[in-house]
């Protein structure tokens, strides 16, 4: 039975606290919430969730937690009692939580380290529909971590958490690449790409539409930010994509039109990272390769199988 309904936040350490907060507040068109020293919750303009990104101010780059939601508390207590009987590591009990909405949940580690949270009952943030030619986040899409064993961490979420396999890449040469898993009907709200340690790959946010997108991207462009790849469409998700770097060098994306599964009918397919089209349908980005890649790779996480103080 699959108890995590869909993905919360994604909570970033960093040593430059006020230069990353201006981007994400500034620039990539997220709106604070709520803050406190060395310390600041953003919210997207569309989305319920009371805030989509978590910076904290440490001595080193890290990432915090990845933050998944549940249905009902009932349903935060059985995923803890499956983990744990499991023999997974939990970090805290479930009980009440002490961030923005509140709520009830649990944090625990994943195979690789990271840390992992799952709430219920989050109060509702008040949100509103974007406007046309509004070029800011409507929510965040999905996270991708990295692994150097894409294998066992797919098994570990499939194992543990129920989320599901939409697709994979891969090439003649390097195997399995990437494994695109899902935890409702969109394509993926996770995903595990092969690196050769564990990081972050990139975060995702999702735009109000095709328009939008470009807007915000010429936004970024103009900025002076880096983008790395895009503007381009993938064909696993068939989304959208522009990649840039934040002022700590995590990958961060625009996308929109990521695709919804008929979960039922849907089966996985293994797509050939070779061919053009497989990375960008529209032909419009520059070619994937391996700079690129290295970008995504990231420094090593400082955070593996620590938990953040906070």
């Amino acid at each position: 039975m699959r108890l995590i309904t869909h993905l919360r936040h994604v909570d970033l350490a960093v040593p430059d606290f006020a230069r990353q907060r201006d981007f994400y507040s500034g620039v990539w068109g997220l709106t604070e919430v709520a803050s406190d020293t060395g310390i600041s919750f953003l919210a997207a303009e569309g989305s319920p969730e009371q805030y989509i990104v978590r910076l904290r101010r440490d001595t080193g780059k890290r990432l915090d937690l990845i933050a998944f939601g549940a249905a009902t508390p009932q349903d935060v207590d059985a995923l803890a009692a499956r983990l744990r009987d499991a023999s997974v590591q939990l970090i805290t009990e479930p009980g009440g939580l002490g961030t923005p909405g509140g709520g009830y949940g649990f944090r625990f580690f994943d195979l690789d380290g990271r840390t992992v949270e799952v709430s219920a009952d989050v109060a509702v943030r008040r949100h509103r529909k974007l406007e046309p030619k509004e070029a800011v986040p409507v929510r965040l899409s999905h996270v991708v971590l990295n692994a150097p064993d894409i294998a066992a961490t797919r098994s570990w979420y499939e194992t543990h958490l129920d989320f599901a396999l939409s697709d994979t890449l891969a090439s003649p040469h390097m195997g399995e690449i990437m494994h695109f898993m899902r935890c409702n009907p969109q394509h993926h709200s996770l995903a595990i790409a092969r690196g050769p340690h564990t990081s972050l790959h990139h975060v995702s946010f999702e735009m109000r539409g095709l328009d939008e997108y470009m807007y915000g991207t010429g936004r970024l462009l103009r900025s002076g930010a880096r983008m790395i790849w895009g503007p381009g469409r993938h064909l696993a998700g068939d989304n959208t994509f522009s990649y840039f770097l934040d002022p700590h060098g995590n990958t961060v994306e625009y996308t929109t039109e990521l695709e919804l599964l008929d979960e039922d009918a849907w089966h996985p397919s293994v797509h050939d990272l070779t061919q053009p089209d497989v990375a960008d349908q529209w032909g419009t980005a520059n070619p994937m390769n391996e700079l690129i890649a290295k970008e995504s790779f990231n420094d090593p996480d400082r955070g593996v199988f620590v938990a953040p103080p906070v």
